[in-house]
């Protein structure tokens, strides 16, 4: 049956999967934002609904000094004997493990693990459990390292010892250990997460090594692929679904401008054949948009949200930037109570947002302000880091109230409307594209009026240098000082543009 790839589209890099009878579970990673590294769900490997988040509460992982692209990498998650199991890096900090019976509940504070490296990945095997990195015990040589563990407390068993040096593509990380009929298979990437990103594979006998490498490594990359469809494809994890197939699950990009991406790093699928004892893609080595592999169940694309402001809970969709209490929310009566975060010199602060559905979507709300103090304001936002976002929103100045839009790319702020703006509910919406997008905006009883198009080159990955994430858009509300302003948000939306 015919897929299309991403399974999961926007910025979702890093993921891992496990199965459990029929059901899948898959995480990615979250980086600067909160709840961290989100849940997926699926019976069919092509439909996935995001179900919740491992880290849910600020006395697990405390994210509100997280940098640009720091924050938590790179999960695992495996289930044994009726647990669920994550590990991550938290950058500048080290490797954690958690774990929870109930993959919808409440998961265990962290446990740090005495080993170094990124990228940690868990194996089990009967009452052993195995922790492997990237950390090397040569400094002058790049290698995979392994050691036993108690996953329950972090505490190392034994030594660490490196068990492969890859096939020097440089920046070996993201390893996988698997069991396969006689075979312990060691699954890494190389090439670092840019253009000569690839997926490599070695065996052996023995979990400790020694491991050989596959002949026909790079088993997956799109590092040559002159379609320039898919790019940078590795940090893979292996499954054996509930029907004896293998798949395995990657990162890659859609490039939206020439060598450039707005949404970051979004998580492929691609079907895994087996030949003389080795995993293989394809004869090209290639993922592929469309492909065409043993799924069983049909891909329906997901084509508008609108958040529920009813329920108690927050849907899994929203994410905040760094804190929850950087932005004070709350849903109350039917809609969104906003209070307005103090801002951080040379920060965005007070942000929540969602991830783009694609490159063309359209995301809005309407909402009630009446700002009190100079330095109020609040709206909409494309979110890329802290030096690259754009944004259109209701402002206090001294002389009265506007609306705004402007864009900032790193040193460079540029206004692109200013206009002075009256009370009344107040609606916008952003509409994106793969190279522009537009802001619209609409007073209460007014017609819709719109900004733009204007060119998204800097909220674009590769423009920004070291961003390991995507763009989110969503809500921001900020002040100068200390307020006891609040914004009334009564609808918020997200719908796939069709093209």
């Amino acid at each position: 049956m015919n897929y299309k790839n991403p399974i999961i589209k926007g910025f979702h890099p890093d993921p891992s999967i496990c199965r459990v009878g029929e059901d899948y579970y898959l995480v990615t990673s979250s980086f600067e934002y909160t709840p961290g590294i989100p849940i997926y769900h699926s019976r069919d490997l092509v439909n996935w609904e995001p179900i919740g988040a491992c880290v849910t509460r600020e006395s697990q992982i405390d994210l509100s000094d997280a940098k640009d692209s720091g924050g938590i990498w790179a999960p695992t998650i495996r289930y044994q004997n009726g647990t669920f199991y994550v590990t991550a890096t938290v950058d500048g900090r080290g490797n954690f493990i958690m774990e929870t019976e109930d993959i919808l509940g409440e998961w265990s504070d962290p446990v740090w693990v005495d080993m170094g490296g990124i990228d940690p990945s868990l194996y089990f095997e009967g009452d052993q459990a195995y922790y492997c990195t990237n950390f090397r015990v040569h400094e002058e040589k790049e290698e995979i390292t392994l050691a036993r563990i108690n996953p329950h407390t972090g505490e190392r068993l034994g030594d660490i010892k490196a068990i492969w040096e890859g096939t020097g593509g440089g920046y070996l990380e993201a390893p996988h250990i698997y069991h396969v009929g006689e075979w312990y298979y060691l699954f890494t990437a190389e090439g670092g997460t840019d253009f000569n990103h690839m997926e490599t594979v070695a065996r052996s006998k023995s979990i400790w090594g020694p491991y050989e490498s596959c002949p026909w490594n790079p088993i997956l990359t799109n590092a040559h692929d002159t379609t320039k469809q898919i790019q940078c494809s590795g940090h893979g994890d292996l499954l054996e679904d509930h029907r004896g197939n293998w798949w395995m699950v990657h990162l890659g990009i859609r490039l939206s401008r020439r060598t450039m991406t707005t949404l970051g790093r979004e998580t492929f699928l691609m079907p895994v054949l087996w030949k003389q004892g080795w995993p293989w893609i394809s004869e090209t080595k290639r993922s592929l948009l469309e492909v065409d592999g043993p799924v069983f169940g049909e891909q329906k694309e997901p084509s508008q949200w609108q958040a529920d402001f009813t329920k108690k809970e927050w849907d899994p969709r929203f994410v905040w930037l760094r804190s929850k209490k950087e932005l004070n929310a709350e849903q109350r009566n039917g809609s969104m109570i906003l209070y307005p975060a103090k801002r951080k010199m040379g920060q965005v602060s007070g942000f929540m947002g969602v991830r783009p559905m694609d490159f063309a979507c359209e995301v809005g709300m309407t909402f009630s302000f009446d700002p009190k103090t100079v330095g109020e304001e609040v709206g909409l936002m494309i979110y890329l880091s802290s030096e690259f976002h754009y944004r259109i929103g209701k402002q206090k100045r001294s002389d009265g109230v506007y609306l705004i839009m402007e864009r900032t790319a790193e040193d460079l702020v540029q206004p692109v409307m200013e206009r002075r703006i009256g009370p009344g509910k107040l609606s916008m919406h952003i509409q994106t594209g793969k190279e522009k997008d537009t802001f619209w905006f609409r007073e209460e009883g007014n017609d819709w009026e719109v900004v733009g198009p204007v060119s998204n080159r800097f909220i674009s990955c590769e423009v920004s240098g070291r961003c390991f994430t995507g763009t989110l858009i969503g809500i921001y509300a900020w002040s100068a000082e200390d307020t006891d302003s609040k914004v009334i948000v009564s609808e918020f939306y997200q719908k796939k543009i069709e093209t």
